[in-house]
């Protein structure tokens, strides 16, 4: 009979040809430095709805979250949410990002931040964030593909040659294809994710016997727990109030995941779709068609459901099926999985919970293994590829470009994208092979500081008061206070005064709050007339092209209320009643629908958070098509330099 591990490298290499076709497919269409870094602005509606999807969601949502459920329960898994406060990003900023792309030619967010507040400063730390980002996240990304394969192939791999091996076909096909090969590998990686996830969860709920089965072991596991929150609930099925003021936010009493550090770690994730990356999707489209049905559709619906209901059976069922010992012990589990001790007690922790899930098919389904393992890997490298190539594009067209060679033709500006590649997933590999430790600080930073980018976004998108001077002291004030309430800041810089997450309000949180007050404070007194003419052409044809007819206007109170509400009730402070209102959480004859109360709020305000994005979305038209015509002011053909963008022409 194959093995596992046979059917896991058969499944690899014909995963590793399909990359390698839409490599060269890709360098064969990319004739323009647009077509290399943008796609040509063309990619289709299917392609954007899928690829923007994969991005989204990376190896964390895969092999991470999941973990994170089993140790910490359903008050983590609030973090699900993020399939909808993701495109809610998107459902802000892209499609006035698109229409500003279509209009001034813009192909990187530092063009179009530099072009708009008149300071190659925000160029310079728009690309700085974009590095930030994407080095340390790609390689947690990387080096958890190494590390699966070497787990599932009972350590014939090691990690770091696994590892290697991995990344060297996603840095050969984003080389040669720019984001266009990114886009078609992506709608590929978007069905393996989503598929992956699902058969997990559904091979999991299988061994724990049901999903009366799994609720009734929830019940047990929640009983012998010994971590209380304030109110006395177990920690695996309560969220442990609404803030504790605490110096360090995993030193809250009954776990760190507070309604407010819900909410400020919503927050970080919210920077997937404001990070530098995703305004270059944005540039990337034809026309802004793709937005909605990605935002609403793919993420917040298919995406959502997926997340709270089979990730949560992964993590919550994992206990019941040989992960925890003392489950075993009590006779509340049964030993399916055979890890000989706790999970918590393995090199990898919460992080073995999806490889040992895929290993108990290795005796009667080999194929099945190697499948499910190549859905891991298409998790991982989804989110990588994209942030090799959006980065590459802006080191090139904002560093080299703008200072080193205005000139430059379209053939060297897609040379020198390839070697940033090989740049980029360079540093990754080398942080990732040589220091862990800085791997580990580095990827916690990496959200964060790209939700660091939405007070310039507002300014650029719908509010013409932020200043240059404003949103620059706020984004620098922003990435600082990130860094000093992270681990980095004690780790590194001896910070401490206070630890990670004060108060239990994550650094996301703690970022935004410097980084847009003093936006806002320093733009009050750095206005003056000409530069708030010059901002205003690009709200003026934002209001003409994007303004709501005056039959809609009325609903925009409708839109903040909804908005508000759902924050504050689904993952905010007001998520706490979450904990009861569907029952004692210590007594399960309670339970009203034979699930923890706070599992149903998650079903509950994920079916309302699908209706919020839909209101949005299309009822307020944020993502809809312009109804005018949108002409662009320049062209971008051939190896014809393109001339240096005015607003001022008609």
């Amino acid at each position: 009979m194959i093995t596992a591990t046979t059917w896991l490298f058969i499944f690899v290499i014909a995963y590793w040809a399909y990359c390698i076709f839409w490599g060269v497919k890709g360098a064969r269409a990319a004739k323009t430095a647009s077509d290399y870094f943008i796609a040509g602005r063309s990619i289709p509606i299917w392609v954007f709805v899928l690829a923007a999807t994969a991005t989204s969601f990376s190896g964390w949502t895969f092999m991470g979250h999941p973990g994170l459920v089993y140790r910490d329960g359903f008050q983590y898994a609030y973090a699900s949410f993020y399939a909808i406060t993701i495109p809610f990003t998107g459902v802000m900023f892209l499609k006035r990002q698109w229409m500003l792309g279509k209009r001034f030619g813009y192909v990187t967010p530092g063009e179009m931040f530099a072009d708009y507040f008149k300071s190659d400063a925000m160029r310079i730390l728009t690309v700085i964030v974009a590095l930030f980002f994407s080095i340390p996240y790609l390689g947690v990304q990387l080096r958890a593909s190494g590390f699966l394969f070497n787990v599932l192939t009972d350590g014939y791999l090691n990690v770091n040659i696994g590892m290697y091996m991995l990344s060297a076909v996603v840095v050969i096909y984003v080389a040669s294809g720019g984001l266009r090969s990114v886009a078609y590998v992506d709608t590929l990686q978007a069905v393996l994710l989503a598929f992956g996830i699902v058969a997990i969860g559904m091979i999991t709920l299988n061994y724990a016997g049901g999903f009366s089965a799994l609720n009734d072991g929830i019940a047990n596991l929640a009983a012998m727990d010994t971590k209380r929150t304030l109110d006395g609930y177990s920690h695996y099925i309560a969220i442990p109030g609404i803030i504790q003021l605490v110096k360090s936010g995993p030193s809250a009493v009954g776990g760190a995941w507070t309604g407010i550090m819900v909410l400020t770690y919503m927050f970080a994730l919210m920077g997937i779709q404001s990070a530098p990356a995703f305004s270059m999707w944005s540039f990337s489209n034809k026309n802004p068609r793709p937005f909605a049905p990605q935002q609403v559709w793919a993420s917040s619906a298919v995406i959502g459901f997926i997340l709270i209901v089979f990730t949560a059976i992964q993590g919550m069922g994992g206990h019941l099926i040989g992960a925890d010992s003392a489950m075993l012990a009590k006779g509340f589990a049964k030993d399916f999985m055979h890890l000989g001790k706790d999970l918590m007690e393995m090199p990898g922790k919460q992080g073995m919970i999806v490889p040992a899930l895929i290993n108990l098919l290795s005796g009667t389904a080999p194929w099945f293994v190697g499948l499910l393992a190549v859905c891991a890997l298409a998790a991982m490298q989804s989110t990588g590829a994209a942030y090799m190539s959006t980065a590459a594009g802006m080191l090139t067209r904002d560093l080299y470009k703008r200072y080193l060679n205005p000139g430059a033709s379209h053939t060297t500006q897609k040379l020198f994208g390839r070697i940033g590649v090989v740049v980029i997933a360079g540093a990754a590999l080398a942080v990732a092979t040589y220091s862990t430790d800085a791997l580990v600080l580095l990827g916690g930073l990496a959200v964060a500081y790209g939700f660091q980018m939405w007070p310039s976004l507002i300014g650029i998108c719908w509010w013409p008061f932020l200043t240059r001077r404003g949103v620059t002291y706020g984004l620098i004030a922003g990435i600082i206070a990130v860094t000093l309430t992270e681990t980095i800041g004690q780790t590194w810089f001896g910070i401490t005064a206070w630890g990670r997450w004060p108060l239990t309000i994550h650094s996301a949180g703690w970022g935004i709050f410097f980084n847009l007050g003093i936006a806002v404070i320093v733009s009050f007194f750095t206005q003056d007339s000409e530069s708030r003419s010059h901002r205003m052409k690009f709200h003026d044809f934002l209001k003409e092209h994007a303004g709501l007819s005056s039959e809609k206007r009325g609903l925009k109170p409708v839109a903040w209320g909804i908005t508000l509400v759902w924050f504050i009730f689904a993952i905010g402070p007001g998520a706490v009643i979450g904990n009861w209102i569907f029952g004692d959480p210590n007594n399960k004859a309670d339970w009203m629908f034979g699930m923890p109360s706070i599992w149903a709020w998650h079903i509950l305000w994920w079916a309302l958070g699908v209706g919020m994005m839909w209101f949005l979305a299309y009822k307020m038209q944020m993502s809809t098509m312009p109804e005018k015509e949108i002409s662009a002011l320049v062209e971008d053909i051939g190896d014809v330099k393109v001339a240096r963008l005015d607003v001022d022409k008609p």
